[in-house]
């Protein structure tokens, strides 16, 4: 395997998991009192807790694609160039 497929996985996994993350986001903000509802029929949860546990995946979400696909992306970038 070389550096330009490997260059191209980073590429495609960040822009995927990228879309990925705002489309979770807008999901969460457009219908966030509907997630709530439906995840509180599974698990007795509060609103606040619910909105806390959102907004620390949504946190820890961005920060795995930011470590794990971005960062090797552009180090290769810049190891290839």
């Amino acid at each position: 395997m070389d550096i330009d497929t490997v260059r191209a996985f980073f590429m495609w996994c960040t822009i995927l998991n990228g879309a990925l993350l705002i489309l979770a986001f807008l999901f969460c903000a457009s219908a966030g009192d509907w997630i709530h509802r439906v995840h509180s029929q599974w698990f007795p949860i509060s609103r606040e807790a619910f909105y806390v546990a959102i907004y620390s995946f949504l946190g820890v979400f961005k920060m795995f694609v930011l470590v794990f696909n971005l960062v090797p992306y552009v180090a290769l970038v810049i190891v290839a160039s």
